[in-house]
């Protein structure tokens, strides 16, 4: 499979900044995750006829790099930093998507066999894996890999009209992070994202909202938050849909702010 680097976006300098706590993520919750979205991805896969797996090559592509990046990057010599350097957030703000990979379903199901000969030992706060934006715990890395896959098996889904199940982890992991990364762009506590049953964060300068009912709410449901957070689909048309819900002055400046990964 024919490999081309992803072109990156330096990290935003965040000297004077306040950044965040970044959220914890459970291992054992993030490898589960992993391993369903991938047996999803498979199963859907191969049950594509071999001419529409041509078609969908590149997109094949994109879903084999994240699978098989986690053993490739744990076969690596372990970085010489002493302590994580680049958190989840760090990598949805550097993240430009640019790859050019084809697969298909034997490319997939060759690298979920390797993923899951090191899944177990690998997804843990106590290794340090060497990306190439800085030295990155291995379950942070493999939660940017659960984002990747869950919004590529929804690019799947649209391709086909044929529906790639979305593992409820997986999901979650991926609205949370998407979340975190508009509460970082926008920082502040005027208007709230709600986007349940997964994610409410905070955002966007101005008057700070302490107790009742925000006046700007954004609401919208997972997928199209997904999908709004990435570009996929546009403010007005998920507005128009019905699928996302803005209230408040200060709500519909969001707009401006969207997507947060390229």
């Amino acid at each position: 499979m024919g490999r081309r680097p992803s072109h990156r976006r330096k990290l935003p300098d965040m000297s004077g900044a306040v950044r965040r706590k970044p959220r914890a993520y459970h291992p054992d919750r993030v490898r589960d995750a992993l391993l369903a979205q991938v047996e999803f991805v498979r199963s859907a896969v191969r049950e594509l006829p071999a001419e529409r797996q041509a078609e969908l090559a590149t997109l094949l592509g994109h879903l084999a790099r994240q699978i098989d990046a986690l053993p490739k990057l744990l076969a690596e010599p372990a970085p010489a930093a002493a302590r994580a350097q680049v958190d989840v957030t760090d990598w949805v703000a550097a993240t430009v998507h640019e790859e050019r990979d084809t697969a298909d379903a034997d490319v997939i199901s060759a690298a979920a066999e390797e993923m899951e000969a090191v899944v177990d030992t690998g997804v843990r706060e106590d290794v340090l894996i060497p990306h190439h934006l800085g030295a990155m715990r291995a379950v942070d890395f493999t939660v940017t890999r659960i984002v990747e896959l869950t919004l590529h098996s929804d690019d799947l889904t649209r391709a086909t009209a044929r529906p790639v199940r979305l593992d409820r982890g997986a999901l979650a992991i991926t609205t949370r992070v998407l979340a975190d990364a508009l509460a970082a762009k926008a920082p502040g506590a005027s208007t709230e994202v709600r986007i349940p049953p997964f994610a409410a964060v905070q955002c966007l300068a101005g008057p700070r909202h302490t107790r009742g009912t925000p006046p700007n709410v954004v609401e919208t449901d997972p997928v199209t938050w997904l999908r709004l957070a990435t570009g996929r689909v546009s403010w007005d048309a998920a507005t128009n849909s019905g699928r996302l819900r803005a209230s408040g002055e200060r709500a519909a400046a969001l707009a401006r702010e969207l997507p947060v990964l390229g």
